[in-house]
């Protein structure tokens, strides 16, 4: 046959396939008992890793907590738990350290220094200008070429700031006693009294320390200094303005004693930051570490409770205690609850035995259930994490709740998944065991888990017989209706007040909840499928149908052996009725037990019409055309990528002789 089935092997196929060898041939060489049980290892290990990875969730749902949030649960120490709070420690060091008043010495001598250096570089100004005075009246007197370079070395120099330009200012007339008295009364009040640095204006505080440099041992107490001081920049400004008041100075010889002067007006109060830290430095020892002590089972919060800094500083220790070395302690604890549900669930397979509607062995059976296991716990643990981040971008209420966004959860996919793929009785003990599970996992243990097992129960014994891909759908819309009752349930058994938005928000999540699960179990569905090599009814059906290039091959090339087929398919579906076998599986594997004999139809009594082939063969070359249809039909099938069950009706329908 030139054509294959369309849509198999499918990618899926292929990776099984690829999947399959991988696996096998990292496992070569160990028994059966080595590879079940080295899976069993895995399934505890990760599902065990799933519930308590810190990267999910924090040591307790707590921690998530402001000041002034409500409590969503109640929150109890584990045990007896002393630590040392950092955070309280540090918060009470820094306000002893900021109630340190800030340190700063007092220059009493600065209007002194000012005014002296003001008349020692006048004075000199003085004597230079005599000297030049002198030697251009010598000068006058030689009347030599010289009296050039005397008068240059003789020029008087102006020994203050403002340089060689406020020099000439100077030089260019003789000022008077009473001046040279007023401008150095109006440097003697600009430069007097307790002047700061502009840069210094950050120190102040509503009171400071001032230190006598000259009387170290002596300090008072300056309340308000920012209005009792003056800043350097209002002083120059000051000194500015006084020396433009004296009338016999002009304009320019104003600014030329303002840019002389201004320079010597300097911050007679000064901070003193290394004096500062130490003297913080020293209180801030004197603070003993803060302690938080809780004994175990002492309850910091009870669900409802309003979040007190207080609690905060206890919740705050619980994390500590939390992410110690005891988180290795929970993390084997919970292993071994982990590895005990999982024997118990083995238990189960194995006296449950073969699953007899698609007869999968109990190991089979075994990997699947730990398979679906761990899925539906990398999706709780995935929703749950979300449910909190979403709950964390909204500040009102209930959009800040993380437990009702988490009853979109697709708690009932496992349940879902093995109902489809195993049975019932199956289903609802893994969704009895996933309600436990979601009970290790879930902030509110008993609120979800019981919301695990009633949506599960729905979706086991909700769904009818699986003879279609709509029945996920289905069962999905019932899991949201179920979901969305719970919720509402669950609302009113937790005490909370029925406002609206509360209940349409529970409602929606529920629904979604259906909606994931049905989209969820799509997506997995014909994966485990491939995977695990199990065919279900729907899978059973998409063979039978007509239209693929198998049947329709058969049907063309060899109508009688399709007739033939077809009525072989009825007869063994009413016996399998009968005896309680697998009706489905007997019809299909009929339609396709005799697919070899296209390779020569006509050779095949319920294809001929007239003359037989087999009168021109001999005996034994007949024989052999007669039974190479088995090996051929097994060597199509594999070609086509038909499931092995329906592969093995080829060669049995004629027992073991071909």
């Amino acid at each position: 046959m030139n054509k294959r089935l369309a849509d198999l092997p499918k990618l899926l196929d292929v990776w099984r396939k690829s999947i399959g060898g991988a696996a096998r041939r990292s496992v070569k060489g160990l028994s059966e008992a080595q590879k079940f049980w080295l899976g069993f290892a895995f399934f505890c290990l990760a599902t065990t890793f799933l519930i308590s990875n810190p990267f999910w969730r924090g040591a307790s749902a707590a921690e998530q907590y402001k000041e002034g949030d409500i409590a969503r649960e109640s929150i109890v120490s584990p045990a007896d738990i002393f630590v040392t709070d950092f955070d309280e420690t540090e918060r009470r060091r820094n306000e002893t350290r900021q109630g340190v008043r800030p340190i700063f010495t007092f220059e009493t001598s600065r209007a002194e220094q000012a005014l002296q250096g003001f008349r020692s570089a006048w004075e000199n100004l003085q004597r230079r200008t005599d000297t030049a005075n002198a030697n251009a009246k010598i000068a006058a007197n030689v009347k030599t070429n010289a009296n050039s370079k005397i008068d240059a070395a003789s020029t008087p120099q102006w020994a203050g700031a403002g340089g060689a330009e406020v020099g000439k200012v100077f030089s260019a007339r003789k000022f008077s006693a009473n001046e040279l008295e007023a401008v150095t009364r109006v440097l003697r009040e600009s430069a007097e009294g307790s002047i700061y640095g502009d840069q210094d204006r950050q120190y102040f505080q509503s009171e400071i320390v001032l230190i006598d440099r000259l009387k170290p041992n002596q300090q008072s107490i300056v309340k308000m200094p920012e209005s009792s001081m003056t800043a350097l920049s209002a002083a120059r400004d000051k000194l500015r303005d006084g020396l433009r008041q004296i009338r016999s100075l002009s304009e320019k010889e104003a600014e030329a004693f303002n840019q002389t002067l201004a320079p010597l007006v300097q911050p007679s109060v000064i901070y003193d930051g290394a004096a500062t830290e130490k003297a913080r430095g020293a209180v801030e020892k004197e603070i003993a570490p803060v302690t938080i002590a809780l004994k175990r089972s002492q309850k910091i919060a009870a669900a409802g409770d309003i979040i007190t800094p207080e609690m905060l500083a206890q919740i705050s220790a619980l994390r500590s205690y939390s992410s110690s070395n005891r988180q290795s302690n929970r993390f084997f604890g919970l292993l071994a609850i982990i590895i005990a549900l999982f024997l118990i669930a083995w238990k189960f397979v194995q006296h449950s035995g073969n699953v007899s509607r698609l007869v999968l062995p109990e190991r089979k059976t075994f990997a699947l259930f730990g398979f679906v296991v761990v899925a539906q716990t990398a999706l709780m643990a995935a929703f749950f994490r979300l449910a909190e981040f979403t709950a964390a971008q909204n500040l009102s209420a209930p959009l800040n709740d993380a437990a009702l966004w988490s009853y979109a959860v697709p708690f009932a996919f496992g349940s879902l998944l093995i109902t489809l793929l195993a049975d019932r009785r199956t289903a609802i003990f893994t969704g009895f065991f996933l309600a436990l599970v979601t009970g290790l996992i879930a902030p509110k243990s008993l609120e979800f888990a019981l919301f695990c097992v009633i949506a599960s129960a729905v979706a086991v014994y909700g769904i009818g017989r699986y003879r279609s891909r709509q029945s996920v759908t289905t069962a999905g819309a019932l899991v949201g209706l179920a979901s969305a009752a719970t919720a509402v349930a669950l609302l009113g058994y937790t005490q909370q007040p029925f406002i609206l938005n509360t209940v349409l928000l529970a409602i929606a999540c529920g629904l979604g909840s259906g909606l994931i699960t049905a989209a969820v179990t799509a997506m997995f569905l014909p994966a485990c499928e491939s995977f695990f090599g199990i065919l279900t009814d729907v899978k059973l059906l998409e063979l039978s149908n007509a239209d693929l290039p198998a049947l329709g091959q058969v049907a063309m090339r060899a109508p009688g052996t399709n007739q033939h087929s077809h009525a072989v398919g009825q007869l063994a579906e009413e016996a399998c009725r009968t005896v309680g076998a697998n009706a489905l599986l007997a019809r299909i594997g009929a339609l396709y037990h005799d697919i070899g004999k296209t390779a020569a139809p006509d050779h095949y009594v319920e294809n001929q019409h007239g003359k037989n082939p087999h009168d021109r063969l001999r005996p034994a070359q007949s024989a052999k055309i007669i039974i190479s249809h088995v090996t051929y039909g097994i060597k199509l099938g594999r070609e086509m990528g038909l499931p092995q069950r329906i592969i093995d009706f080829i060669p049995q329908h004629h027992g073991t002789r071909t």
